[in-house]
């Protein structure tokens, strides 16, 4: 689907959901300039509305990716199976369905992309993998993953550390997932980024380019959303026990980076023939507004949690580069921690 009409739909899908933010969660809204996270970044709003809830029988929460659906309705996955959707005005479930691979296992689900089909795509980070759902959540297929990016010891990756975000590329034709660490051998912070490459009219995707990638120290890659001219935005997030979670949003560039599909060590460093995907910090979300939240455990912001998913919602398009994005956070199940929603302006031109 071509970038404009996609932005047009999500944001009529979507237009709501500020007004439903103020409704479910506290919000301060003295001046716009208030709201400022970073001079590209700012926060419209939050909600807690979905915290420690459930839907037929189904915790509501473990979210660990977003997407919004053809109809403009807005998915979830859940790292313990299960993709809900959820109204785009009140966030409200919907309807869920389980999750399972071929065989009838539960997944770890990470990453989640609706095709253009209206099938949903969804990693598990247990292979890793990536399996083609149905609308009633039965699986259709699976795409082929690199070895080395396989769990050892079939590969290099460590447990939970593999494949943790997912995007669809403006146009449809490209799928990016990414390592959210680092590869044995590899230098620590270099994580890969792997890609698929759609040919002709039909829905099957063949392995493609691979980049590296350096993520901040102590942080990990855990979503990515496309952007035109195969831009990223890339949200890394770490979490230090007794100080809380880091949560930091790039915009990084693919287009001169190296394929490192045939590179065995990535060591980061320059001489060595590699050119990493270059990265540019949007915000540092320590500097948001606390919009009056709070924290179930110590944050250096009581907004903070553990963000994990990512999707843009609407925005003005490539031209104007300003796109509103919705995050969400994984709250484990855990009473120290909270589901929340974030609903951020973003301008990346």
């Amino acid at each position: 689907m071509p970038l404009r009409t996609l932005l047009a739909t999500l944001t009529a899908g979507l237009a709501a959901a500020t007004t439903t933010f103020a409704a479910a969660g506290p919000v301060h809204a003295d001046s716009p300039q208030s709201h400022a996270c970073s001079s590209s970044v700012s926060i419209d709003a939050y909600s807690d509305a979905l915290d420690k809830t459930t839907y037929e029988g189904t915790f509501v929460g473990n979210f660990s990716a977003l997407a919004v659906d053809r109809d403009g309705s807005l998915l979830a996955v859940s790292d313990r199976s299960s993709l809900f959707a959820l109204d785009a005005r009140s966030f409200q479930p919907k309807g869920v369905v389980p999750l399972a691979t071929e065989t009838g296992t539960a997944l770890d689900s990470e990453g989640l992309v609706v095709d253009r089909d209206g099938t949903r795509l969804v990693t598990s980070e247990t292979e890793p993998s990536i399996r083609r759902y149905d609308r009633e959540g039965r699986p259709l297929g699976s795409l082929p993953v690199p070895d080395e990016l396989k769990v050892a010891p079939a590969g290099r990756a460590a447990t939970n550390q593999t494949f943790e975000g997912l995007t669809l590329l403006p146009g449809g034709r490209t799928l990016l997932a990414t390592m959210e660490g680092a590869l044995t051998g590899d230098t620590t912070g270099v994580v890969r980024f792997q890609t698929w490459q759609r040919h002709g009219s039909g829905e099957d995707f063949r392995l493609a380019a691979q980049y590296g990638y350096r993520a901040d120290s102590g942080l990990g890659v855990v979503e990515v959303a496309g952007l035109p001219g195969g831009r990223l935005l890339v949200l890394e997030r770490g979490f230090t026990a007794g100080v809380g979670n880091t949560v930091r949003l790039y915009v990084a560039e693919t287009r001169h980076a190296t394929d490192t599909s045939d590179v065995d060590v990535l060591t980061g460093q320059d001489g060595d023939g590699v050119r990493l995907v270059r990265k540019t910090l949007l915000a540092d979300l320590v500097n948001c507004p606390t919009l009056g939240a709070t924290a179930k455990q110590p944050q250096p912001n009581p907004l903070l949690d553990n963000i994990e998913g990512m999707t843009i919602t609407g925005g003005t398009g490539a031209r104007h580069g300003r796109l509103r994005v919705l995050l969400v956070s994984d709250d484990n199940q855990n009473a120290a921690q909270t589901t929340r929603f974030y609903s951020l302006r973003v301008r990346v031109a």
